[in-house]
Parts: C-alpha cells; sequence; structure tokens
C-alpha cells in the first residue's frame, strides 16, 4: 500500500487531531478538515484534486450499498448519515476546485484546457446510439454524482463551471457534419439545461449573445454557445466553414454509378441524425422557455440570430457575413417543433397571434419588408414609431379614419369569432409602449422569419443548383458535340471543368435532398404551419367570405409580404414531391388562393398571385395523384363560384407588372392559367361558370380576356415562324460539311450555340401559341357572342385569316421541317383548331356581320386562302360537316367582299372628317375623345382600349366611359350615306384595303 499514489500521510494534520486529545479516526468532526489538508497540502505523487474528490465520492458511493445490507438500523442509519456527508462534502470540494482553480495546487502533467467535469458529463449521458464514435475517454461517473454536483448548488459557485463547460461543449461540435459526433455534445447540453442553474448561467453566458462592433450573423454561428450546434448538417458551406465528414463526398461521390439501395442508405441514415439533431435542440430551447426566469433570454437570442442574418433573404448572400444554410434549416426545424403545441387540426389558439407584434413590437423589426400592399411610407404614417403612438391615440384625425373605414368593411363580412379578434386587435392598437405578447405570437412571427431566411431560401438554393446541372449539362453536351466536329485542347479542357462541377453540383443537390426533400415530416410541420398562417391572414379581413371588402383592413396591407409568398413556395415543393401532400388539409389554402390572386387592392404584387396560380397548377390531376387533390376543384363551392372568373381576371391583370421583363414574364404565367382553365372547362360545373362570366363580363374583363388572348397568340406564331426560319439557315449551313469545316472555330461554336438556343425558344413558343388557339377553339364552341362584338370581331377575324395565311399560303414548302414535333409545332392540328373557330363564330353569327368582318381584313384575306385550305382539310380527314360550313363561310366572305367593293365604288369620295383618323374607314359611331378632342369610331377606340388605357394622340389616361358621342357629326355621316342612295347594313366601309389590322410576315405555309 506505501507504494499506492492514492494514499499520503496527512502527518501535520495527525498531530493537530493528537493534540486536540482525539483519537486518530476519521469522523464526522473531522472530516472536512482531513479533505481540505489533503488538497491543500499540494502532494505531487498523488491523485490530481479533481481526481482525489471524484474518487471519494465513488468510494463513499460503494460503501453506502454495503450499508444497505446491515441489519441493525440504528448503526446503518448512523453509517448512512457519515457516508452521505462524505459524498456531500467531496462534491462541494469540486465545486470549489473548479470554480477556483488555483485554490488547491494541483501537479497534474497531463491536465487538459478542457474541463475536468466534461468526461463525465458525456459518460451521464453515454449511449450505445452514439452515432459515429462518440466516446467519454474511458471515464464513467459514479451514478449520482452529476445531479449532486448540480442540484443543490448555489448560482455563483457553479457559474465558472457551467461557463467552462459549455465553451467545451461548444468546442466539440465545431466544424462537425451530421455524419460526425454531435449527439454526445448535445445530451450534454440537455443534461445541463435541466438544471435551472444550468439554464442561468447559459443564457447569463457571454457567448450566449456576443457583443462587438464586428457581430454578424456568421460570427454569431461560430462564437455562440449555441451556434456551432445548429451548424451541424449536411448541407455544403463555405470553404472557410466546412465541416467534417464531408457529407457530400462520403455518401453521394459519383452518385449517378452508385446503387439505389446505397443512395437509399445514405438519405435514410441522414434524415436520422438530423431529426436527432432538431428532436436535441428542441428539447434545450423548450427547457429555457419553460423556465420563465430564462426565456426572454432565448427570445432575444432567436431575434438577433435573425436580425443579425436578414440579409439572408438578398438574392445574393455574403457566407461571410451570414450563418449557414445549414444553420437556419435546422433552425427552421427547430422553430416548427416549437410550434406544434398550437397547430392543432382546429387551429384553436390563433386568436392569441396579435398583428400588433408586428406593427409596433420591437422585438423583430420587419417593417422595412415589403409589405403586402401598404407602402413603407404608408405603414409610417399609419403605424408610425412608439413615440407618435401615444400623440395619435389622442389626436387621430383623418389617418383614423380610414382605419374605421376598413375595421367597418371588414366586420360587415366576418364571422363573429374573427369580428371580435379584430375589435380586440383596434380596441387596444393604442397600447402601451411595453406591449406583452404571449409566447405563441412571439413564435409565431419568429417562426415565419426563420422560415422565410432558412428553409424557404434553402429551397430557393436547391433550384438553383438544379439550374445550375442543367446548365452545366448542356453547355457540356454542346462541347462534346464540337469536339466532335472540331477536336482541340480547349474544348477537352473545358469538358474536364464541366464534368467536375457536375459532379460537385450534383453532390450538393443531394445533400439538400437528403436533410430536406426526403423528409416528409419537416414538410408536414411546415404546411400545417403555412395553413395557420392563410387562416390567420384570412381573419384580419373578415374570414373566408367572397367578395373581399372594398377597402384592405390596414392590419392586413402592412403584413410583410413573405409570408403568403413563403406559403405559396410551401405549397409548390411539397407538390412536386411524391406523397407529401397526403393527409393535407388543402381547402384553407384553395379558399386563400381564390381569395387573394385577382385581387391587387388586397396583394400589389402581380407576381406573388401568379405564384398561386402556380400552386394551383401542381394541384391539377396528373398521374398517380391522391384522390383528395383529384376531387379538390370539383366539389368546392368557393371554387366554383369564383376560380374560373378570378383566373380570367388575373390573366389580364398580368399584362402590366411594372417590372422591365413584364412582356415576357406575362408568357409564363399565362401558361400556367391556360393549362389551369383548360382543365376547368373539362369540369361541368366550371364550364358553367365560365359560361355565365362570358354572358355578364361581355364587355368587361371577358373582352380583355380575350384581346389579350388573341394578341399572344399572334405574337407566339409569328416569333415561332421567324425563327424556324433562321433554325432551317443555320441547319443547311451545318449540312454543308466542307464550307462549315473552313470557318474558324470560335464562329462555328457561336453559330452551334445559336442554333440550341433558337431551339429551345421556339419550342416553348410554340407550346404556347398551341394552348392559346387551342382555348379558342375549344371556348369559340359554346361561347361566340363576345367574339362577335363590334370592337372585337375584325380583331378575331384578322387573327384567323393571318394564320390561315401561313399555313395554307403560296410559299408552303418555305418552313417544312424534317422533325416538327421536336418544335412543338403540328400545322395539321393547328388548321383543324383555326378552322374550327371560324366555324364555330359562323354558327353564333346571328346578324351575320362575320363574313363581312372576314374580307375587311385587307393584308391577309384573299379567297384563295379558304380554297386551298379546303384541300388540306379533305386530305387530312376532317370532318364533312365542318368542311361544308366552312365553304358556305367562305361563299358568304366572297359575296361580302363583293358588296363591301360595290358600295366603296357607289360612296365615292368621302370627306376626310368622316373617316376614322386611326383606321382611315369611315366612321358609323363617332366619339370625341376628352383630353385631345380628337373624332374617332367608337369600335375603333375601343378596341385600342382593350390592350392600352390611354388616348393614343397625347397617352393621357382614357376609358371606355368617358368617350363623348359626337352627336352633330353622326348625323351627318348618316345624311352622307343616305345621299348616296345606300342602306345603313352596319359595321365599317372600307375606304382601302391596304389599310389592315395585322402585320404579316414574310413566312407561308407549313403543310404539304
Amino acid at each position: 500500500m506505501e507504494s499506492d499514489s492514492r494514499i499520503v500521510y496527512l502527518e501535520l494534520t495527525a498531530a493537530e487531531i493528537l493534540s486536540e486529545g482525539k483519537e486518530l479516526k476519521l469522523s464526522r468532526d473531522v472530516m472536512e478538515r482531513v479533505i481540505f489538508d489533503r488538497l491543500s497540502r499540494g502532494y505531487q505523487e498523488a491523485e490530481p484534486p479533481f481526481q482525489y474528490l471524484v474518487n471519494s465520492y465513488r468510494r463513499a458511493h460503494e460503501e453506502l450499498k454495503k450499508i444497505g445490507s446491515m441489519k441493525d438500523k440504528n448503526v446503518r442509519s448512523e453509517m448512512e448519515n457519515v457516508v452521505k456527508l462524505a459524498k456531500n462534502l467531496a462534491v462541494s470540494y469540486c465545486r470549489i476546485h473548479l470554480g477556483n482553480p488555483d485554490m488547491f495546487p494541483d501537479h497534474d502533467a497531463n491536465k487538459s484546457n478542457v474541463s475536468s467535469l466534461l468526461p463525465l458529463v458525456f459518460s451521464e449521458v453515454g449511449s450505445s446510439l452514439d452515432a459515429f464514435g462518440g466516446t467519454s475517454g474511458g471515464v464513467t461517473a459514479t451514478p449520482g454524482f452529476i445531479e449532486d454536483f448540480f442540484k443543490d448548488s448555489d448560482y455563483e459557485s457553479v457559474e465558472p463551471v457551467f461557463k467552462q463547460l459549455y465553451e467545451d461543449l461548444r468546442g466539440t461540435v465545431v466544424k462537425v457534419s451530421a455524419l460526425g459526433n454531435f449527439q454526445q455534445p448535445l445530451r450534454a447540453l440537455l443534461l445541463l439545461v435541466n438544471f435551472p442553474v444550468g439554464a442561468k448561467a447559459l443564457v447569463n453566458h457571454p457567448w450566449w449573445i456576443p457583443k462587438g462592433v464586428y457581430l454578424n450573423g456568421r460570427v454569431i454561428e461560430v462564437t455562440s454557445i449555441l451556434g456551432p450546434f445548429f451548424h451541424v448538417s449536411a448541407l455544403p458551406d463555405h470553404e472557410i466553414f466546412k465541416s467534417l465528414p464531408d457529407v457530400g463526398q462520403q455518401c453521394f461521390s459519383e452518385a449517378s454509378s452508385r446503387r439505389p439501395a446505397d443512395l437509399l442508405s445514405s438519405f435514410t441514415t441522414i434524415k436520422t441524425v438530423m431529426n436527432n439533431l432538431y428532436d436535441g435542440l428542441t428539447e434545450v430551447l423548450m427547457c429555457l422557455l419553460k423556465n420563465l426566469s430564462t426565456r426572454e433570454n432565448v427570445l432575444e437570442y432567436l431575434a438577433e440570430v435573425i436580425y443579425r442574418n436578414s440579409s439572408r433573404g438578398h438574392i445574393n448572400v455574403d457566407p461571410l457575413s451570414c450563418a449557414s444554410s445549414g444553420m437556419f434549416v435546422n433552425l427552421s426545424a427547430v422553430m416548427l417543433r416549437l410550434c406544434e403545441p398550437f397547430l392543432d387540426v382546429n387551429l384553436t389558439k390563433r386568436d392569441k397571434i396579435d398583428p400588433r407584434y408586428v406593427l409596433y413590437g420591437n422585438r423583430l423589426d420587419v417593417r422595412d419588408l415589403t409589405a403586402l400592399h401598404a407602402s413603407s411610407e404608408e405603414i409610417s404614417e399609419w403605424f408610425g414609431s412608439h413615440d407618435s403612438l401615444m400623440d395619435t391615440s389622442t389626436n387621430a384625425g383623418d389617418g383614423n379614419n380610414r382605419f374605421q373605414q376598413s375595421h367597418e368593411a371588414t366586420i360587415s363580412s366576418s364571422n363573429a369569432k374573427e369580428s371580435t379578434l379584430l375589435q380586440n386587435y383596434n380596441a387596444s392598437s393604442m397600447s402601451t409602449v411595453k406591449a406583452k405578447y404571449p409566447f405563441i405570437c412571439e413564435c409565431f412571427f419568429m417562426t415565419a422569419r426563420v422560415l422565410n431566411l432558412g428553409l424557404l431560401k434553402a429551397f430557393s438554393d436547391f433550384k438553383h443548383l438544379a439550374q445550375d446541372i442543367s446548365r452545366c449539362e448542356d453547355a457540356l453536351s454542346s462541347f462534346k458535340a464540337m469536339q466532335e466536329h472540331a477536336p482541340s485542347p480547349q474544348l477537352q479542357q473545358d469538358i474536364s471543368r464541366l464534368e467536375k462541377e457536375i459532379e460537385l453540383f450534383s453532390q450538393e443537390k443531394l445533400c439538400y435532398e437528403a436533410q430536406i426533400m426526403r423528409d416528409g415530416g419537416f414538410f408536414q410541420r411546415a404546411l400545417s404551419y403555412y395553413r395557420l398562417m392563410v387562416v390567420w391572414l384570412v381573419g384580419l379581413v373578415g374570414g373566408f367570405k367572397m367578395p373581399l371588402p372594398s377597402v384592405c383592413p390596414r392590419e392586413f396591407a402592412a403584413m410583410p409580404e413573405h409570408f403568403v409568398e413563403d406559403a405559396m413556395e410551401m405549397l409548390i415543393f411539397a407538390s412536386r414531391i411524391p406523397r407529401t401532400l397526403d393527409g393535407v388539409v388543402l381547402d384553407d389554402f384553395l379558399n386563400f388562393i381564390i381569395m387573394f390572386m385577382a385581387s391587387p387592392e388586397y396583394i400589389r404584387n402581380p407576381y406573388l398571385r401568379a405564384k398561386m396560380v402556380e400552386v394551383l397548377n401542381n394541384w391539377l390531376p396528373k398521374g398517380s395523384t391522391s384522390r383528395a387533390i383529384e376531387t379538390l376543384f370539383e366539389g368546392h363551392q368557393l371554387s366554383l363560384e369564383y376560380l374560373v372568373r378570378n383566373l380570367l381576371k388575373l390573366y389580364v391583370d398580368i399584362e402590366f407588372t411594372g417590372s422591365h421583363t413584364q412582356f415576357y414574364d406575362k408568357f409564363n404565367i399565362r401558361h400556367n392559367i391556360a393549362e389551369l382553365l383548360e382543365y376547368l372547362w373539362q369540369v361541368p360545373g366550371h364550364r358553367s361558370a365560365w359560361r355565365r362570366i362570358a354572358k355578364e363580363e361581355e364587355k368587361g374583363v371577358y373582352l380583355n380576356f380575350l384581346n389579350f388572348l388573341i394578341n399572344d397568340s399572334i405574337y407566339l406564331l409569328d416569333e415561332s415562324l421567324n425563327k424556324i426560319l433562321a433554325l432551317k439557315e443555320i441547319e443547311a449551313e451545318m449540312s454543308n460539311k466542307v464550307e462549315w469545316e473552313a470557318r474558324p472555330i470560335q464562329e462555328r461554336q457561336e453559330r452551334t450555340r445559336l442554333f440550341h438556343s433558337q431551339e429551345n425558344i421556339v419550342r416553348i413558343d410554340m407550346k404556347l401559341a398551341n394552348e392559346d388557339v387551342s382555348m379558342l377553339a375549344f371556348t369559340s364552341e359554346q361561347i361566340t357572342a363576345p367574339f362577335l362584338l363590334p370592337e372585337m370581331v375584325e380583331r378575331v377575324a384578322s387573327m384567323l385569316n393571318y394564320f390561315l395565311l401561313q399555313l395554307v399560303g403560296p410559299q408552303r414548302k418555305s418552313l417544312s421541317l424534317k422533325d416538327p414535333e421536336k418544335y412543338e409545332f403540328r400545322p395539321k392540328q393547328l388548321l383543324k383548331q383555326i378552322v374550327h373557330i371560324y366555324v364555330n363564330l359562323a354558327r353564333g353569327d346571328k346578324d351575320n356581320i362575320f363574313p363581312a368582318a372576314i374580307t375587311r381584313d385587307g393584308r391577309s384575306y384573299n379567297e384563295q386562302l379558304f380554297i386551298a385550305a379546303l384541300d388540306v382539310l379533305r386530305r387530312i380527314g376532317e370532318d364533312a360537316r365542318t368542311v361544308q360550313e366552312f365553304i358556305d363561310l367562305g361563299a358568304k366572305a366572297k359575296v361580302a367582299a363583293s358588296e363591301a367593293m360595290n358600295a366603296e365604288a357607289a360612296l365615292g369620295d368621302i370627306p376626310d372628317e368622316f373617316l376614322d383618323p386611326i383606321q382611315y374607314t369611315l366612321m358609323r359611331d363617332p366619339v370625341i375623345l376628352p383630353s385631345s378632342k380628337v373624332i374617332v369610331d367608337r369600335p375603333v377606340i375601343q378596341r385600342h382600349l382593350l390592350s392600352d388605357t390611354t388616348d393614343p394622340f397625347n397617352r393621357s389616361h382614357l376609358t371606355a366611359d368617358m368617350l363623348i358621342p359626337a352627336v352633330n357629326l353622326k348625323a351627318r355621316i348618316e345624311e352622307f350615306i343616305k345621299s348616296q342612295g345606300l342602306r345603313h347594313e352596319g359595321g365599317n366601309l372600307s375606304v382601302t384595303s391596304t389599310k389592315a389590322n395585322i402585320q404579316t410576315t414574310d413566312t407561308s405555309t407549313l403543310i404539304e
């Protein structure tokens, strides 16, 4: 035993005890003195202080187990008290030693900078489930030691211990990826914060919210205690902050050559470990939030993280000043878990969410964000600052008149619960500056911001990765094609570079897929949250009722735009992942979309309203879609009444978005609308609604819809045919091998790139043109009246004549293609549809005005076109009845043309004042433009106003109801016609056939 380093001789202590007349026995009276002297003397060969105290506790614990078998209760009780005293003293001096390391000499040569307590904490939370080699270094904590150490300790004595522990725990997970050992440190963190003193020590740690002049989002992630835990992720990060092991390299390198089972295993592993992280971090925050003394600190931390990372909402994110995507995706998952208690099916706690938190609160700074409808100036005027709020309560002025107006409008159409809710908001809107909001309210709005900066930003990154891969693959394909025709070392280098880029991008994309896209629970929670969001927003306007109040309530107008945009993006992504929407209640989302997609007075941004259509487009029954989605549009009352109406209105509204790219944007948006409308036409309930709208809005939104549909059809077909000519030219160049290879390499590469680019454009434009013509065909079968209105009939006739000229004109071989289907070009089908439109309108033409309108098109109409079209129709097997009706229409048009020529000859020279200055035709219903005072024919100006609500002569605002009838001039024109011996037949009389509405191209026919 003399060689046992654990045993030391306390000579001075023994002498003191003997001098006091006591026996050299370890009793309760001398126990603390012995421990203190043992620690104070600093024996170099003996156990270091901490190890000695821990082992003393362990030995006392072992003795306590032996005492339990004693039969004499009195002796057992006495012995238990002594042993418990020994354990308490060991723990107490451990606290003193760790809190004041210099108090007792410590000659441990292997002493680490890490807290001596950390291995024991790791041992306490150790688990056989620890992934990837978690360890406590072989140290085993005696049962009860950690709990005794922290349980009844005073804060001052253990605060330094906790401080060191939290710093050490943070250090163990710095730059650790999802494949590293983070679970043991995370459980250790949870263990510590479960002690009240541990929770207090954490939120009072200097690194809880780091301070400093250079504080930003990345600094908080790197230096705060919780930051490195939130950084643990499978997602890629900037090279400087990259975590190990490399998830992309380890799990998804050369993924295209891996077995599907291996990839699935990687997906499952990452999903599992990340959910362990989410659950652990949620428990940590929940523990702190349940403790009223630390709740405020947690909310401050979350608010600071959000504030310092607000620039993550920008298109380009600076990775050196913003936290990683990994941190914010993790935080998104944690916040959604915190929201779960108030995401019940009936959303019973939504009345706890107070809009004043956004409008007046000072925790989150969101008033600089783009609002749904209000400008920043309006928000400042309406809600001001906290200082001006008190003045507003005593001197409301005109500003509150609109507030009261909007409130009354809302209440008039709201249900009882929503009304009460708004009344409560308004009645207390002038509350004190230090307003306290329920945790549900704070959590709801913080989650909205975190999701915007985290999960939704990750969706955007994922889309960009997919686009980068597609771009690289297209470029790689082009380079390989060029290498075959003209090999060069530079091209080979470019090919190698692109292959490496594609491999890297693919790894990163699969990391996003593993952590986010494959996690159905993540999506379910997010969808539940956004369901609450849309239901709550609808509550601000009075509930799910149509029509909406005439005045948009300020609370709704001032809400951040991203609240709605994020909900729509979430739905779009979820809709594209199989089975993600199974079990999700979509009715509330559908109601919201129908209510607001055609309401610019509520949601100003037309692109946001267009995104709602994209959501619906993803819900169209396709393939193996769930039954819930298949029936979504068919039995939904609000949908049956308003969906078609609002889609038509949005189709018109999207013409003018205010963006510099509005001309091209509208085609993509209208493509989504067209697909929806085509589907809805097949649903009897929606078709009936469509017909009713066409009748009610014959001279309103439906007429505008037809006008823009025709405009788009002409433009898209014209563009497609012109680009086909350009493609054929390049094709001819490339087919002449001798001349082609004689050209410089750079020129060949540029021409090849142009060829592939034009191919894609032609394919897209032709597809859109097909959709538009198809819609004109199937709607004109049952709805003809709007097509035959005076302001529309000539426009429609000119379009049809133009299409006919392109399809069966004299230069029929100029656009022949080897593979027309490749470009979505189906000339036979297109001709059939054009002819059906002709025939449909002829059937509905009760006043026989359509034939005359056909002939008044001086640019495209030619009776020979009808003959050529008939020849093609017979060869492609068109229905005999349709062919006969088309023949009859052609005959009527020929007669109308002859009559028009006779009428023109009979009129002779028409006075200039009787001619329309735009079309140079005889006016039949002259009107005065109020601003420019120019006199024009009513149908002509009305046709202009369908596309442009300005006076064509001075660009001032003009609408149809502002036109002033030129009564005297009209009487003189009628007298002139009468004096020439002509009867009024209705419609305009063309003065010259050289004036036309549609410019044609040099292209001609495509059908042999």
